[in-house]
């Protein structure tokens, strides 16, 4: 049996400043489990988990992590985090055979036959699919993360299994390269972490974003850690202090049971969310100090509120009521900040218990606490959100949709906005009038024409804030539809699985000429010249990959929106490039030629000693009325205009070779400005919903022509646009590049020289 490597086993040893891990690993042996199982007071199945284990041990015995360790130690670490959350006997063997169909020669036939249908359904459900060769690596995650959420939509054990597995992945991840600890942290914080967020284990989500924080920037973490430890025995000594007076007062009154009192610090990448994100200072958190209380019934809760006032002085718009109007994963409580009289503002967390047991093991106190989740209604009110993920990828004709939908729907930040009769709706932070139209009802959503917050109109790109009252506008026009412009306005992939949904049904052959359209202008910017009986046949494994049966279902895919071109040409440009050659073997890639008549009409350059010539720019430096130029003679192709400062001209002048240098002359350009001439600009700014709508608000209110744009997101959670556009010259670029800084979020504004 080979060795094969898994998440967190490695040879290269992590950087020096993660030395320090963040979480101490212990290792479990299989007595250790044993005698726990035996100490709790459930009922377990010792004899067949016993069982699973020898299985384990006997399939992975020649193995080995990286560390050097036995790989049963990964096992046997899973099922005991499984233990800990109060899982069951099937779940727990599961923990402990979790890897031996993906690693090694065992079948899920030997586990079906050995512990019956349920292991053999976890297990399959938790083992990643065999490798598709036309897949990339994020289309791979995403084909994973596909089906473990088709797989949980049947038994939500299947990501409970996960979770516990990436946790002791994470906790050992030191023993990784350094590229392979980021990629991975960052696949836990963008996909795990808002799982077990929706899922409500807050235990686990908060260990699983700090591990991953640690990873991906440790010195703002040991910054973190390090001012929290110096206050360290300052922080214990206040809250023992606030525990003692909230136990006095309330011992005062009557309660059905003694109230448990409780201190609490906020996770550090909860810190740094409020520190870095939103820019605040240390000081300015009022809720990196806790004191929670928990009583018996929902109207002590109300009763301790009241005391708790009394007490202190509560911060204004400080107060939240989750008991009332719940989060998006059921999570309940009252909180409120309040200054006490060393003028050191803390929260206080108010709740019963079964709300701290839904709190802290979510779904998970199912099976930890039977009176954790009341009934199979409140379990199936939890899991909604999982067929809304897997409904809005299924639209997409997108694999990689469904990481994209966790990221972006599943963010632990929701706000709740009323509709005018008073119902709550809870949103992602930074949706829209739209997405709330929509998740109101689909009909309303398409038939949206304006929104009112508050009683005041407001755009439809307008992004709601928490406790505000919106009324949507709707069309009685009984053909009214969405626009398309909606899907670059909208932020949950609710609504952007709905438009594309109306497009793909109701528009089909005018999707059908915007996608060919579409397509045919990106294969000419990309030099990829192909005749167009070809094209299916060079598509082939995108069609596949979209499972698109016809060249026109993949046309229809880019017309709606399934498809996105800017995330494919890169690929498609590389397979033409190796089948066909490069396109331009000109050591200076150009832009299109200008006829000697076409430059005597607009008056564009002027060639020193060469009369009739045609001329073209150089897209290796972007030339623009108001550079200074310099011409290059090419073979066949007339006049190469670049900027002095190019680096081909630079690199020209460093060789100083006179049969080259003789190809170069003097240009310059004429007074005459009205000729448009192409370059290309990019911007980096903090990703936000409506950053492009912004960008391309102000080029077509400054009469810019947009030749091609795209955008994407830069792992550090900023975002790219990309942007073709004509221009008369460096002045009006230089304009609309210092309007484009001072949109919000913009870090900065370039103009691309390639």
């Amino acid at each position: 049996m080979t060795q094969k490597k898994k998440e967190g086993t490695a040879q290269e040893p992590a950087e020096t400043v993660r030395e320090k891990r963040p979480m101490p690993q212990q290792e479990i042996t299989i007595s250790d489990l044993a005698q726990k199982i035996l100490a709790t007071d459930k009922q377990y199945d010792l004899s067949k988990i016993l069982s699973a284990y020898q299985l384990a041990e006997n399939a992975h015995k020649c193995q080995t992590r990286s560390s050097g360790e036995p790989y049963i130690i990964h096992p046997l670490a899973v099922a005991d985090i499984l233990l800990d959350l109060g899982m069951d006997t099937d779940t727990i063997c599961v923990g402990l055979l979790h890897d031996v169909v993906e690693d090694t020669d065992f079948t899920l036939d030997d586990i079906r036959k050995k512990f019956g249908q349920d292991v053999a359904m976890l297990v399959d459900g938790v083992t990643k699919l065999n490798r598709i060769p036309i897949f990339d690596k994020e289309q791979q995650q995403a084909e994973n993360v596909r089906k473990i959420l088709l797989a949980m939509s049947h038994d939500i054990r299947v990501m409970i299994i996960k979770l516990a597995d990436r946790i002791h992945n994470m906790r050992t991840l030191k023993y990784l390269p350094p590229e392979k600890q980021r990629r991975i942290a960052l696949e836990t914080m963008n996909v795990y972490a808002p799982i077990a967020h929706r899922l409500g284990i807050r235990t686990v989500k908060d260990e699983l974003e700090d591990l991953a924080f640690f990873y991906l920037d440790s010195y703002a973490y040991s910054e973190i850690e390090h001012i929290m430890e110096i206050k360290k025995d300052e922080r214990e000594q206040f809250i023992d202090s606030i525990k003692t007076r909230i136990r006095k007062r309330l011992a005062q009154e009557h309660f059905e049971k003694e109230p448990i009192i409780e201190g609490r610090v906020k996770s550090i990448y909860g810190i740094y969310k409020k520190v870095y994100v939103n820019h605040k200072s240390i000081d300015e958190i009022y809720d990196k100090y806790a004191v929670r209380v928990i009583v018996s019934t929902v109207a002590e809760c109300y009763t301790v509120l009241g005391i708790v006032h009394d007490m202190f002085r509560p911060l204004p718009n400080r107060f939240k009521d989750y008991i009332s109007t719940p989060k998006s994963n059921m999570y309940q409580s009252l909180h409120t900040t309040v200054l006490g009289r060393e003028s050191i503002p803390f929260e206080i967390q108010i709740r019963t218990w079964d709300m701290h047991v839904s709190a802290e093991y979510g779904i998970a106190a199912h099976w930890k606490y039977k009176e954790g989740i009341q009934g199979k209604d409140r379990m199936e009110e939890r899991l909604a959100w999982v067929r809304k993920v897997i409904e809005a990828q299924q639209t997409s004709d997108d694999v990689e949709e469904i990481v994209r939908a966790i990221k972006n729907d599943l963010s632990p930040e929701d706000i709740v906005v009323m509709t005018p009769r008073g119902d709550s709706i809870s949103l992602p932070v930074g949706s829209t009038v739209i997405d709330f139209a929509y998740r109101i009802h689909t009909e309303i959503g398409h038939k949206t024409i304006g929104g009112k917050v508050d009683g005041k109109m407001v755009p439809l790109d307008y992004q709601l804030q928490t406790g505000q009252i919106c009324e949507i506008l709707t069309s009685r026009d009984p053909n009214k539809g969405p626009n398309r412009a909606w899907l670059g306005i909208v932020r949950t992939n609710e609504a952007k699985s709905k438009i594309r949904s109306w497009f793909k049904k109701e528009c089909r052959e005018e999707n059908i000429a915007t996608g060919k359209e579409n397509l045919e202008q990106e294969f000419k910017r990309c030099h990829i010249h192909l005749p167009e009986e070809e094209w299916e046949v060079f598509l082939a494994d995108d069609l596949k990959r979209h499972n698109c049966a016809t060249i026109e279902d993949f046309y229809a895919s880019i017309g709606y929106g399934g498809v996105t071109l800017s995330k494919i040409m890169p690929r498609l440009k590389d397979v033409y490039e190796k089948k066909y050659g490069t396109v331009e073997v000109n050591e200076n890639p150009v832009a299109p030629v200008i006829s000697p008549e076409k430059s005597a009409e607009k008056g564009c350059i002027i060639l020193d000693k060469i009369d009739n010539c045609v001329f073209k720019f150089a897209q290796c430096c972007n030339p623009l009325p108001g550079d200074d130029i310099v011409g290059f003679i090419t073979r066949g192709h007339g006049i190469s205009v670049h900027t002095v400062s190019c680096v081909n001209y630079q690199a020209a002048l460093k060789r100083n070779q006179p049969e080259e240098m003789a190809r170069w002359l003097p240009v310059q350009w004429t007074n005459n400005t009205s000729t448009l001439i192409p370059t290309s600009i990019e911007v980096i700014a903090v990703d936000r919903v409506g950053l492009v709508f912004d960008i391309t608000k102000i080029l077509s209110e400054s009469h810019i022509l947009i030749v091609h744009s795209s955008s994407r997101n830069l792992r550090n959670g900023n975002a790219i646009f990309e942007a073709s556009v004509q221009v008369a010259g460096t002045d009006q670029l230089n304009t609309i590049m210092d309007k484009l800084k001072h949109i919000r979020g913009v870090i900065s504004v370039e103009r691309v020289k390639k």
